[in-house]
């Protein structure tokens, strides 16, 4: 079994307004000098598979078809 992490972020450039939410709460709470925050997701899973290339070679398809807009998002694949 393969464990890996998928991190997701919206592309430089993309409009990120949960990102600009979180800033201003955070300057709110008393958090100052806080800036540029950009909010993403993560998603932590579990292959049945030994074969690290396949594995990697399934989170980019997975990525590309499902978890991932790569349109407007970049990925990044970490298998642990």
């Amino acid at each position: 079994m393969i464990k890996a992490r998928v991190t997701v972020t919206l592309k430089n450039g993309v409009l990120d307004p949960q990102g600009k939410a979180i800033e201003g709460a955070l300057g709110s709470l008393g958090f100052e000098g806080v800036h540029q925050i950009r909010q993403g997701k993560v998603f932590d899973l579990e292959l049945d598979t030994s074969d690290r290339a396949k594995a990697e070679e399934d989170l980019k398809a997975m990525c590309e078809k499902l978890l991932a807009n790569t349109v407007i998002e970049n990925y990044s694949i970490a298998l642990l």
